[in-house]
Protein backbone atom coordinates (compact mmCIF):
# COMPACT_ATOMS: atom_id res chain seq x y z
CA UNK A 1 0.00 0.00 0.00
CA UNK A 2 1.27 3.45 -0.86
CA UNK A 3 1.86 5.65 1.81
CA UNK A 4 3.50 9.14 2.36
CA UNK A 5 5.08 11.14 4.97
CA UNK A 6 5.58 14.81 5.01
CA UNK A 7 8.71 16.43 6.60
CA UNK A 8 9.59 19.78 7.62
CA UNK A 9 13.10 18.82 6.89
CA UNK A 10 14.49 15.48 5.43
CA UNK A 11 18.35 14.64 5.22
CA UNK A 12 19.58 14.01 1.86
CA UNK A 13 22.97 12.94 2.86
CA UNK A 14 26.51 14.97 3.29
CA UNK A 15 26.57 16.58 -0.02
CA UNK A 16 23.42 17.65 -0.43
CA UNK A 17 22.59 17.84 3.41
CA UNK A 18 19.17 18.97 4.58
CA UNK A 19 16.04 20.14 2.85
CA UNK A 20 13.01 20.87 3.81
CA UNK A 21 9.33 21.14 3.02
CA UNK A 22 9.11 17.17 1.20
CA UNK A 23 7.37 14.53 1.30
CA UNK A 24 8.62 11.01 0.68
CA UNK A 25 6.36 8.66 -0.94
CA UNK A 26 7.02 4.57 -0.60
CA UNK A 27 5.59 1.69 -1.60
CA UNK A 28 6.30 -2.49 -1.24
CA UNK A 29 8.92 -1.12 1.04
CA UNK A 30 10.67 0.66 -1.52
CA UNK A 31 10.98 4.95 -1.82
CA UNK A 32 9.05 5.52 -5.18
CA UNK A 33 9.10 9.38 -5.03
CA UNK A 34 10.66 12.84 -2.74
CA UNK A 35 8.79 15.63 -3.64
CA UNK A 36 8.56 19.25 -2.79
CA UNK A 37 5.51 20.80 -1.15
CA UNK A 38 4.21 19.27 2.42
CA UNK A 39 1.81 20.97 3.79
CA UNK A 40 0.87 22.17 7.64
CA UNK A 41 1.64 19.80 9.97
CA UNK A 42 3.55 18.75 12.91
CA UNK A 43 7.73 19.86 12.78
CA UNK A 44 9.12 16.67 11.27
CA UNK A 45 12.63 15.83 10.74
CA UNK A 46 12.93 12.69 8.41
CA UNK A 47 16.23 10.68 8.06
CA UNK A 48 17.77 7.12 7.43
CA UNK A 49 17.18 4.74 10.09
CA UNK A 50 20.22 3.72 12.47
CA UNK A 51 22.09 0.40 12.42
CA UNK A 52 23.24 -1.48 15.29
CA UNK A 53 26.65 -2.86 13.50
CA UNK A 54 27.46 -5.29 16.66
CA UNK A 55 25.65 -6.63 19.37
CA UNK A 56 24.47 -9.96 20.66
CA UNK A 57 20.86 -10.17 21.60
CA UNK A 58 21.33 -10.46 25.34
CA UNK A 59 20.48 -9.43 28.47
CA UNK A 60 21.40 -6.29 30.77
CA UNK A 61 24.69 -6.69 31.69
CA UNK A 62 24.65 -4.99 35.23
CA UNK A 63 21.76 -6.49 36.55
CA UNK A 64 23.67 -9.53 36.96
CA UNK A 65 26.47 -7.57 38.77
CA UNK A 66 28.84 -7.11 35.91
CA UNK A 67 29.65 -3.85 36.37
CA UNK A 68 32.93 -1.91 35.55
CA UNK A 69 35.21 -5.01 35.11
CA UNK A 70 37.55 -5.92 32.29
CA UNK A 71 36.40 -8.30 29.13
CA UNK A 72 38.14 -11.03 30.88
CA UNK A 73 35.94 -10.93 34.11
CA UNK A 74 32.82 -9.81 32.46
CA UNK A 75 32.23 -12.75 29.92
CA UNK A 76 32.91 -15.23 32.75
CA UNK A 77 30.52 -13.16 35.18
CA UNK A 78 27.44 -12.74 32.62
CA UNK A 79 27.22 -16.71 32.94
CA UNK A 80 24.38 -15.63 35.39
CA UNK A 81 22.89 -13.30 32.19
CA UNK A 82 22.95 -16.37 30.06
CA UNK A 83 19.51 -16.34 27.97
CA UNK A 84 16.94 -18.37 29.78
CA UNK A 85 14.50 -18.10 26.79
CA UNK A 86 15.94 -17.57 23.35
CA UNK A 87 13.17 -15.74 21.64
CA UNK A 88 12.19 -13.87 24.55
CA UNK A 89 15.79 -12.79 25.34
CA UNK A 90 16.53 -11.56 21.70
CA UNK A 91 12.95 -10.28 21.25
CA UNK A 92 14.05 -7.73 24.13
CA UNK A 93 17.34 -6.88 22.56
CA UNK A 94 15.58 -6.43 19.11
CA UNK A 95 13.17 -4.40 20.56
CA UNK A 96 15.25 -1.96 22.15
CA UNK A 97 17.45 -1.24 19.24
CA UNK A 98 14.03 -1.04 17.26
CA UNK A 99 12.37 1.77 19.00
CA UNK A 100 15.77 3.63 19.53
CA UNK A 101 15.40 4.32 15.61
CA UNK A 102 17.72 0.77 14.34
CA UNK A 103 16.73 -0.76 11.15
CA UNK A 104 19.01 -3.56 11.33
CA UNK A 105 20.97 -5.29 13.83
CA UNK A 106 24.08 -7.50 14.09
CA UNK A 107 23.23 -10.04 16.06
CA UNK A 108 26.96 -12.34 16.91
CA UNK A 109 25.29 -15.15 18.98
CA UNK A 110 28.39 -15.89 21.41
CA UNK A 111 26.14 -17.51 24.75
CA UNK A 112 23.09 -19.99 23.71
CA UNK A 113 20.98 -20.87 26.18
CA UNK A 114 22.03 -24.46 25.90
CA UNK A 115 18.23 -25.30 26.32
CA UNK A 116 17.61 -26.75 22.81
CA UNK A 117 19.04 -27.43 19.92
CA UNK A 118 21.03 -24.59 17.89
CA UNK A 119 19.29 -24.73 14.47
CA UNK A 120 16.56 -24.06 17.00
CA UNK A 121 17.72 -21.56 19.04
CA UNK A 122 18.58 -19.36 15.54
CA UNK A 123 15.28 -20.33 14.44
CA UNK A 124 13.64 -18.67 17.67
CA UNK A 125 15.70 -15.52 17.00
CA UNK A 126 14.67 -15.17 13.66
CA UNK A 127 10.92 -14.91 14.48
CA UNK A 128 11.78 -12.70 17.33
CA UNK A 129 13.38 -10.37 14.61
CA UNK A 130 10.37 -11.09 12.04
CA UNK A 131 7.90 -10.39 15.30
CA UNK A 132 9.73 -7.00 16.04
CA UNK A 133 10.09 -6.32 12.33
CA UNK A 134 13.97 -5.40 11.96
CA UNK A 135 16.46 -6.38 9.68
CA UNK A 136 19.24 -8.79 11.52
CA UNK A 137 22.45 -10.38 10.42
CA UNK A 138 22.67 -13.62 12.66
CA UNK A 139 26.06 -15.23 13.24
CA UNK A 140 26.35 -17.99 15.56
CA UNK A 141 29.78 -17.22 17.36
CA UNK A 142 32.19 -20.54 17.31
CA UNK A 143 35.23 -20.40 19.75
CA UNK A 144 37.28 -24.13 20.06
CA UNK A 145 40.47 -23.13 22.33
CA UNK A 146 40.65 -21.13 25.39
CA UNK A 147 37.24 -21.16 27.12
CA UNK A 148 38.61 -19.33 30.25
CA UNK A 149 41.48 -17.84 29.77
CA UNK A 150 43.86 -17.03 26.47
CA UNK A 151 46.12 -20.17 27.59
CA UNK A 152 46.44 -23.03 29.94
CA UNK A 153 43.85 -22.69 32.44
CA UNK A 154 45.47 -25.21 35.20
CA UNK A 155 46.93 -22.36 36.81
CA UNK A 156 44.15 -20.66 37.29
CA UNK A 157 42.37 -23.69 38.24
CA UNK A 158 44.50 -25.53 40.62
CA UNK A 159 44.16 -25.51 44.46
CA UNK A 160 40.17 -24.56 43.83
CA UNK A 161 37.92 -26.77 45.47
CA UNK A 162 36.87 -29.77 43.35
CA UNK A 163 32.70 -28.86 43.28
CA UNK A 164 34.12 -25.21 42.60
CA UNK A 165 36.07 -26.31 39.70
CA UNK A 166 33.88 -28.60 38.47
CA UNK A 167 30.86 -25.75 38.47
CA UNK A 168 33.30 -23.82 36.46
CA UNK A 169 34.24 -26.40 33.99
CA UNK A 170 30.54 -27.02 33.42
CA UNK A 171 29.51 -23.47 32.95
CA UNK A 172 32.51 -22.47 30.42
CA UNK A 173 34.32 -26.05 28.88
CA UNK A 174 32.60 -27.34 25.90
CA UNK A 175 33.92 -30.09 23.33
CA UNK A 176 35.00 -27.75 20.39
CA UNK A 177 32.96 -27.79 17.64
CA UNK A 178 35.23 -29.13 14.47
CA UNK A 179 35.62 -26.68 11.30
CA UNK A 180 33.63 -28.84 8.99
CA UNK A 181 30.63 -28.92 11.53
CA UNK A 182 30.79 -25.37 12.21
CA UNK A 183 30.07 -24.54 8.34
CA UNK A 184 27.53 -27.53 8.08
CA UNK A 185 25.72 -26.08 11.09
CA UNK A 186 25.78 -22.76 9.52
CA UNK A 187 25.01 -23.52 6.34
CA UNK A 188 21.59 -25.50 8.42
CA UNK A 189 21.06 -22.18 10.05
CA UNK A 190 21.11 -20.10 6.59
CA UNK A 191 18.94 -22.87 4.71
CA UNK A 192 16.40 -22.38 7.66
CA UNK A 193 16.13 -18.37 8.12
CA UNK A 194 17.88 -16.06 5.51
CA UNK A 195 16.06 -13.96 3.41
CA UNK A 196 15.51 -10.75 2.81
CA UNK A 197 15.53 -9.95 6.49
CA UNK A 198 17.93 -11.96 7.85
CA UNK A 199 21.50 -12.07 6.46
CA UNK A 200 23.53 -15.46 8.15
CA UNK A 201 26.93 -15.24 8.55
CA UNK A 202 30.10 -16.79 9.76
CA UNK A 203 30.96 -15.88 13.51
CA UNK A 204 34.19 -16.48 15.00
CA UNK A 205 34.40 -14.96 18.35
CA UNK A 206 38.28 -13.94 18.19
CA UNK A 207 41.53 -14.72 16.92
CA UNK A 208 42.59 -15.59 20.66
CA UNK A 209 38.91 -18.15 20.81
CA UNK A 210 39.52 -19.62 17.52
CA UNK A 211 42.36 -22.36 16.06
CA UNK A 212 44.08 -21.59 12.64
CA UNK A 213 42.68 -24.33 11.16
CA UNK A 214 39.51 -23.36 12.18
CA UNK A 215 40.05 -19.51 10.62
CA UNK A 216 41.18 -21.17 7.61
CA UNK A 217 38.34 -23.07 7.37
CA UNK A 218 35.64 -19.84 7.43
CA UNK A 219 38.17 -17.38 5.05
CA UNK A 220 37.79 -20.41 2.32
CA UNK A 221 34.03 -20.92 2.83
CA UNK A 222 33.37 -17.29 3.24
CA UNK A 223 35.26 -16.80 -0.23
CA UNK A 224 33.93 -19.71 -1.68
CA UNK A 225 30.03 -19.05 -0.47
CA UNK A 226 30.61 -14.63 -0.54
CA UNK A 227 29.07 -15.26 2.92
CA UNK A 228 30.29 -12.22 5.00
CA UNK A 229 32.46 -12.85 8.46
CA UNK A 230 31.82 -11.20 11.79
CA UNK A 231 34.17 -11.40 14.52
CA UNK A 232 35.84 -9.59 17.11
CA UNK A 233 39.57 -8.32 17.23
CA UNK A 234 42.12 -6.93 19.33
CA UNK A 235 39.69 -5.58 21.93
CA UNK A 236 41.71 -5.54 25.44
CA UNK A 237 45.34 -5.03 26.35
CA UNK A 238 45.35 -8.81 27.21
CA UNK A 239 44.14 -9.74 24.20
CA UNK A 240 46.90 -7.39 22.51
CA UNK A 241 49.42 -9.06 24.92
CA UNK A 242 48.54 -12.69 23.77
CA UNK A 243 49.08 -11.74 20.29
CA UNK A 244 52.03 -10.12 20.89
CA UNK A 245 53.40 -13.46 22.26
CA UNK A 246 51.46 -16.26 20.60
CA UNK A 247 50.91 -14.77 17.69
CA UNK A 248 53.11 -11.58 16.14
CA UNK A 249 51.99 -11.40 12.32
CA UNK A 250 48.50 -12.22 12.97
CA UNK A 251 46.49 -9.26 11.08
CA UNK A 252 49.04 -10.15 8.20
CA UNK A 253 48.24 -13.93 8.43
CA UNK A 254 44.07 -13.26 8.19
CA UNK A 255 45.29 -11.36 5.39
CA UNK A 256 47.50 -13.58 3.48
CA UNK A 257 44.72 -16.22 3.98
CA UNK A 258 42.24 -14.38 2.47
CA UNK A 259 40.35 -13.59 5.99
CA UNK A 260 40.17 -10.12 5.61
CA UNK A 261 37.98 -8.52 2.38
CA UNK A 262 35.30 -6.15 1.85
CA UNK A 263 33.24 -9.32 3.10
CA UNK A 264 34.40 -8.84 6.73
CA UNK A 265 33.38 -6.77 9.72
CA UNK A 266 35.79 -6.50 12.74
CA UNK A 267 34.46 -4.74 16.37
CA UNK A 268 36.36 -3.12 18.76
CA UNK A 269 40.15 -3.02 17.11
CA UNK A 270 41.31 -1.17 19.93
CA UNK A 271 44.31 -2.11 19.79
CA UNK A 272 45.50 -2.38 16.40
CA UNK A 273 48.45 -0.89 15.59
CA UNK A 274 49.29 1.47 12.55
CA UNK A 275 50.15 -0.91 10.03
CA UNK A 276 47.27 -3.79 10.86
CA UNK A 277 44.99 -0.66 10.39
CA UNK A 278 46.57 0.01 7.11
CA UNK A 279 45.94 -3.43 6.14
CA UNK A 280 42.54 -3.95 7.20
CA UNK A 281 41.63 -0.39 5.13
CA UNK A 282 43.16 -2.40 2.33
CA UNK A 283 41.17 -5.24 2.28
CA UNK A 284 38.09 -2.89 2.60
CA UNK A 285 36.63 -4.55 5.89
CA UNK A 286 34.95 -2.75 7.88
CA UNK A 287 35.74 -1.68 11.36
CA UNK A 288 32.63 -1.39 14.51
CA UNK A 289 33.27 0.65 16.92
CA UNK A 290 31.51 0.40 20.28
CA UNK A 291 32.43 3.35 22.69
CA UNK A 292 30.23 3.01 25.26
CA UNK A 293 31.16 -1.11 25.97
CA UNK A 294 34.58 0.15 25.25
CA UNK A 295 34.53 2.30 28.32
CA UNK A 296 32.31 -0.02 30.72
CA UNK A 297 34.78 -2.25 29.83
CA UNK A 298 37.56 -0.74 30.82
CA UNK A 299 39.30 -1.80 27.21
CA UNK A 300 41.02 2.08 26.22
CA UNK A 301 40.24 4.24 23.57
CA UNK A 302 39.76 2.80 20.09
CA UNK A 303 41.89 4.78 17.30
CA UNK A 304 38.54 5.20 15.10
CA UNK A 305 40.04 9.29 14.20
CA UNK A 306 43.24 7.45 12.66
CA UNK A 307 41.67 4.07 11.46
CA UNK A 308 39.23 6.35 8.75
CA UNK A 309 42.28 8.65 7.91
CA UNK A 310 43.91 5.53 6.48
CA UNK A 311 40.84 4.62 4.69
CA UNK A 312 39.09 1.94 6.97
CA UNK A 313 35.60 1.68 6.80
CA UNK A 314 33.62 2.70 9.98
CA UNK A 315 30.36 1.87 11.36
CA UNK A 316 28.84 2.11 15.01
CA UNK A 317 27.60 -0.57 17.19
CA UNK A 318 26.38 -0.77 21.01
CA UNK A 319 27.02 -3.96 22.09
CA UNK A 320 24.70 -4.36 24.38
CA UNK A 321 26.50 -2.03 26.46
CA UNK A 322 25.34 1.57 25.34
CA UNK A 323 26.29 4.27 27.71
CA UNK A 324 22.93 4.10 29.84
CA UNK A 325 22.27 0.14 28.94
CA UNK A 326 19.41 1.26 27.01
CA UNK A 327 20.60 0.49 23.08
CA UNK A 328 20.62 4.06 22.10
CA UNK A 329 22.34 4.31 18.98
CA UNK A 330 21.97 7.54 18.34
CA UNK A 331 23.50 8.74 22.01
CA UNK A 332 26.15 6.09 20.78
CA UNK A 333 26.99 7.97 17.51
CA UNK A 334 27.08 11.17 19.38
CA UNK A 335 29.83 10.14 21.73
CA UNK A 336 31.13 8.59 18.87
CA UNK A 337 31.25 11.82 16.98
CA UNK A 338 32.46 13.73 20.47
CA UNK A 339 35.49 11.83 20.98
CA UNK A 340 37.09 10.78 17.42
CA UNK A 341 35.68 13.69 15.63
CA UNK A 342 38.70 16.42 15.57
CA UNK A 343 41.00 18.40 17.12
CA UNK A 344 40.04 22.43 16.96
CA UNK A 345 39.83 23.39 13.98
CA UNK A 346 40.89 20.03 12.13
CA UNK A 347 37.49 17.90 11.90
CA UNK A 348 38.05 14.04 11.04
CA UNK A 349 34.27 14.37 9.74
CA UNK A 350 31.37 16.27 9.93
CA UNK A 351 28.40 15.00 11.93
CA UNK A 352 26.32 14.86 8.63
CA UNK A 353 29.50 12.50 7.15
CA UNK A 354 29.58 10.58 10.10
CA UNK A 355 25.86 9.91 10.32
CA UNK A 356 26.19 8.80 6.23
CA UNK A 357 28.89 6.18 6.34
CA UNK A 358 27.89 4.83 9.82
CA UNK A 359 24.78 3.87 8.40
CA UNK A 360 26.40 3.02 4.92
CA UNK A 361 28.88 0.65 6.22
CA UNK A 362 26.49 -0.56 9.14
CA UNK A 363 23.82 -1.92 6.36
CA UNK A 364 27.52 -3.69 4.72
CA UNK A 365 27.97 -4.97 7.92
CA UNK A 366 24.53 -6.47 7.96
CA UNK A 367 23.35 -7.09 4.69
CA UNK A 368 20.96 -4.80 4.48
CA UNK A 369 19.98 -3.46 1.41
CA UNK A 370 20.97 -0.03 -0.55
CA UNK A 371 23.06 2.94 1.53
CA UNK A 372 20.57 3.72 3.88
CA UNK A 373 20.34 7.10 0.95
CA UNK A 374 16.60 8.53 1.39
CA UNK A 375 16.14 8.55 -2.53
CA UNK A 376 13.52 6.53 -4.89
CA UNK A 377 14.43 2.85 -5.43
CA UNK A 378 16.05 2.51 -2.01
CA UNK A 379 14.55 0.80 0.82
CA UNK A 380 12.00 2.67 2.62
CA UNK A 381 14.38 2.53 6.11
CA UNK A 382 13.60 5.62 7.94
CA UNK A 383 13.56 6.97 11.37
CA UNK A 384 10.75 10.65 12.00
CA UNK A 385 12.04 12.78 14.59
CA UNK A 386 9.45 14.89 16.56
CA UNK A 387 11.32 18.48 15.49
CA UNK A 388 9.26 20.59 18.19
CA UNK A 389 11.55 18.17 21.12
CA UNK A 390 14.91 18.04 19.70
CA UNK A 391 14.39 21.94 18.68
CA UNK A 392 12.84 22.76 21.87
CA UNK A 393 13.85 26.55 22.07
CA UNK A 394 13.09 27.39 18.51
CA UNK A 395 14.97 30.84 18.68
CA UNK A 396 16.39 30.56 15.00
CA UNK A 397 16.81 28.43 12.46
CA UNK A 398 19.32 25.88 13.12
CA UNK A 399 20.34 22.81 11.11
CA UNK A 400 18.73 20.11 12.41
CA UNK A 401 21.52 17.30 11.61
CA UNK A 402 23.40 19.58 13.87
CA UNK A 403 21.05 19.49 16.63
CA UNK A 404 20.93 15.97 16.52
CA UNK A 405 24.52 15.40 17.26
CA UNK A 406 23.90 17.97 20.23
CA UNK A 407 21.84 16.86 21.90
CA UNK A 408 19.59 13.82 20.06
CA UNK A 409 19.02 10.69 21.64
CA UNK A 410 16.06 7.82 21.35
CA UNK A 411 13.38 10.38 23.19
CA UNK A 412 12.59 12.49 20.20
CA UNK A 413 12.31 9.38 17.88
CA UNK A 414 8.80 9.48 17.21
CA UNK A 415 8.17 7.00 14.07
CA UNK A 416 10.52 4.06 12.87
CA UNK A 417 9.95 2.15 9.47
CA UNK A 418 11.33 -0.69 8.28
CA UNK A 419 11.39 -1.73 4.85
CA UNK A 420 8.06 0.31 4.28
CA UNK A 421 6.26 -1.01 7.66
CA UNK A 422 6.23 0.99 10.97
CA UNK A 423 7.83 -0.73 13.62
CA UNK A 424 8.08 1.67 16.41
CA UNK A 425 5.57 4.57 17.29
CA UNK A 426 6.30 7.39 20.22
CA UNK A 427 8.74 4.90 22.10
CA UNK A 428 6.46 1.73 21.81
CA UNK A 429 7.18 -1.52 19.74
CA UNK A 430 4.19 -2.22 17.24
CA UNK A 431 5.29 -6.06 17.08
CA UNK A 432 5.76 -7.24 20.56
CA UNK A 433 4.78 -6.16 23.83
CA UNK A 434 8.64 -4.97 25.04
CA UNK A 435 7.69 -4.10 28.70
CA UNK A 436 5.65 -7.79 29.18
CA UNK A 437 8.75 -9.63 27.70
CA UNK A 438 10.85 -8.02 30.14
CA UNK A 439 8.55 -8.67 32.59
CA UNK A 440 8.19 -11.83 31.90
CA UNK A 441 12.14 -12.40 31.65
CA UNK A 442 12.86 -10.49 35.24
CA UNK A 443 11.22 -13.36 36.37
CA UNK A 444 12.90 -15.87 34.44
CA UNK A 445 16.44 -14.24 35.57
CA UNK A 446 15.59 -14.25 39.25
CA UNK A 447 14.70 -18.11 39.25
CA UNK A 448 17.97 -18.75 37.12
CA UNK A 449 20.07 -16.57 39.05
CA UNK A 450 19.01 -19.26 42.35
CA UNK A 451 20.08 -22.14 40.75
CA UNK A 452 23.82 -20.74 40.59
CA UNK A 453 23.70 -19.37 43.82
CA UNK A 454 27.35 -21.86 43.98
CA UNK A 455 28.58 -19.65 41.05
CA UNK A 456 27.78 -16.48 42.70
CA UNK A 457 29.53 -17.08 45.98
CA UNK A 458 32.59 -18.93 44.59
CA UNK A 459 33.17 -15.30 42.24
CA UNK A 460 35.09 -13.02 44.11
CA UNK A 461 38.17 -15.56 44.52
CA UNK A 462 37.53 -16.40 41.28
CA UNK A 463 37.67 -12.81 39.99
CA UNK A 464 40.97 -12.44 41.90
CA UNK A 465 42.17 -15.50 40.38
CA UNK A 466 41.67 -14.30 37.20
CA UNK A 467 43.05 -10.64 37.84
CA UNK A 468 45.83 -12.08 38.43
CA UNK A 469 46.22 -14.53 35.58
CA UNK A 470 46.00 -11.91 33.18
CA UNK A 471 48.06 -8.95 34.81
CA UNK A 472 51.42 -12.06 34.94
CA UNK A 473 51.05 -12.04 31.38
CA UNK A 474 51.39 -8.44 30.93
CA UNK A 475 54.58 -8.17 32.93
CA UNK A 476 56.24 -11.65 32.49
CA UNK A 477 58.80 -12.33 29.54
Amino acid sequence: MATEIAATSLFRGPDRGVSDNFVLRHDGGVITDISEGAGPGPRSFVIPAFVNAHDHARATASSFGAVRMPLESWILRTALGTPVDPYLTAASALARSAKAGCAAMMVHYTRPSGTMPLLDEAKAIAKAASDVGIRMAFALAVRDQNPIVYGDAEPLLSGIPDDDRKTIEDLFVRAPMSPTAYIELTDAIAAAIAGPMVDVQLGPAGVQWCSKPLLEAIAENSARTGRRIHMHLLETVYQRAWADRHFPDMVRWLRDIGFLSERLTLAHCIHARPDELEMIAASGARIVTNFSSNMHLRSELAPIAAAHTCGCAIAVGVDGLAFDEDDDILREMRLVQMVHGGLGFKATWTPAELFALAIRNGRRATGAPGSGELSPGHPADYVVIDLDRLDRDQIMPVDPMALLFARGNASPVKEVVVAGKTVARDGICVGVDLPAIEQELRAMYRVNAGKLERFQRMWPPLAERLSGWFEQRLTCE
